[in-house]
């Protein structure tokens, strides 16, 4: 069974696997509010769907270049702040769609996963990453905070000055370090990420679903923050930043492709 938007597909394999693939190559995946919310309504639909495990990934060449920088962050117009000044500080849905399912979810990183792309792949249990896989919290060099899972999740995986450097820096990193300093679990032949991912997930889905439920559970009341919570601070923290001078030149530097230059205001 498969169902298809323009820009996400989903797919229900063998032994109840659901693989959720973002269908946007032309730009490396980049998420618009579209793609957000389709996102968060297939995760939340995957268990009427007889789905036992979630595996997301990317259409090649990338995994997910984070939000779309132009519909998403206003393109650095002053004019065109995201809504999110405007509405009450709240967890992104998708994001609680994520961190709050009881599915096993697999993330297998086919190419770039930086911005929200990284915190995508942060919010899965389990990250599978094909050697052409990169890592990034860019947010920083856009004037702005990582999502909940940069804060939340980075620094259990890598230890918290590893995080903090990733995270205050916005250094990309290759798959190689990334298993090094245990941000994956493993890292495989490209040609092989699907089927590695999809042979884990058929072992995990051939298990008692209400035990993994439960492990899943279990892990996120002994390990995880308040994940709504944290989200209303990130949401509350990122209208503020969204209207400053230093985010629309982050912005504008991208798109321009020239070296920013902040000013703190």
């Amino acid at each position: 069974m498969a169902e298809a938007t323009s820009d996400i597909r989903f797919d229900v394999v063998h032994q109840h696997i659901g693989v959720i693939t973002l269908d946007r190559p032309d730009a490396r995946n980049a998420l618009t509010f579209g793609m957000y919310a389709e996102l968060e309504r297939l995760v939340r639909d995957a268990p009427s769907r007889d789905v036992r495990c979630l595996v997301i990934t990317g259409t090649d060449p990338a995994f997910c270049s984070g939000d779309d920088v132009r519909q998403v962050m206003g393109g650095g117009e002053a004019d065109r702040v995201p809504v999110t000044r405007d509405r009450t500080p709240r967890l992104t849905p998708a994001a609680d769609a994520l961190l709050h399912t009881d599915l096993p979810v697999i993330a297998a990183v086919n190419g770039a996963a930086v911005g929200w792309g990284m915190e995508l792949a942060l919010m899965a249990d389990i990250r599978v990453v094909s050697e052409k896989a990169k890592f990034g919290e860019l947010f920083v060099l856009r004037g702005l905070v990582s999502d909940v899972a940069g804060l939340g999740r980075l620094a259990q995986l890598v230890g918290r000055e590893r995080a903090a450097e990733l995270l205050f820096t916005g250094e990309v990193i290759d798959a190689e370090t990334a298993r090094e300093i245990g941000l994956v679990s493993r890292v495989v032949a490209h040609d092989r990420l699907l089927p590695t991912a999809l042979e884990l997930a058929g072992r995990i889905a051939a298990n008692p679903p209400l035990a993994i439920q439960r492990l899943k559970a279990g892990l996120r009341n002994t390990l995880d923050p308040d994940w709504r919570e944290l989200g209303a601070w990130v949401s509350s923290t990122l209208g503020e930043l969204f209207a400053t001078d230093d985010h629309r030149e982050g912005v504008r530097a991208f798109l321009e492709k020239r070296p920013p230059r902040f000013t703190g205001q």
